[in-house]
Formats: C-alpha cells, structure tokens, sequence
C-alpha cells in the first residue's frame, strides 16, 4: 500500500512540476509579448509626435499665404475681411410655421425636380 502511495504521490509532483514549467515558460512568453507591444507603442507615439510636428510646419500661415499667393491663378483664393461675412439682419430664416413638424415626411425615393 505504501509504494502505491509513494509512487502516486511521485507521479503527483511530477505532473506538478510539469505544469509550473509550461507556466513558467508561458508567462515568459506573455511578459515578452508585453514588452514587444510597449516597445512597438513608444515607437508609434514617437511617430506620431513627429507627424504633428510636421503637420504644424506645413500649416504655418506664412507658408499657406506664400502657397496662395503662388497659385492664385488656378486657385483664385482670397484673404477673409469682415466685409465678406453677413449681419444677422441679412439673412432670411424660414416663416413661422412654414414646416410642419408634428408629422413625419417619407422621403425615401422621392425626387424633388
């Protein structure tokens, strides 16, 4: 009775041992797998650090204006002044109860011509 005790309690810590190893060895595995990403992460931001730097260096407004400037005849772009925008007075809004929203309008498939 006691060597099949002993020899199960063998084949107990045996079957123990082996799956602390596999653990170990896919902890491992996971904590490389980490660093992988963290790695494959700083990368990204430093990229992407640089791409807004870019992005600011080709959006300044001198270069812009200078860009206008050249290719004004194509463009045909001008600079904003107050006088382009409109007073509140000047813009139409829509009569008082011309829509009727209490009821609901099928639009699907109509054509308005």
């Amino acid at each position: 009775m006691r060597t099949i005790l002993y020899f199960t309690s063998a084949l107990i810590v045996m079957a123990l041992a082996y799956w602390a190893y596999s653990e170990n060895y896919r902890t491992q595995d996971s904590l490389t797998e980490v660093e992988r990403l963290q790695r494959e992460i700083g990368q990204m931001r430093e990229e992407l650090a640089v791409l807004r730097a870019e992005w600011a260096y080709l959006n300044r407004p001198d270069r812009l204006r200078d860009l206008v400037g050249m290719n004004f005849d194509r463009l045909g772009l001008l600079p904003l002044t107050a006088e382009q925008f409109a007073r509140v007075d000047q813009i139409s809004f829509p009569g008082e109860g011309s829509i009727d929203l209490s009821k609901s309008i099928d639009v699907i498939g109509e054509i308005a011509q």
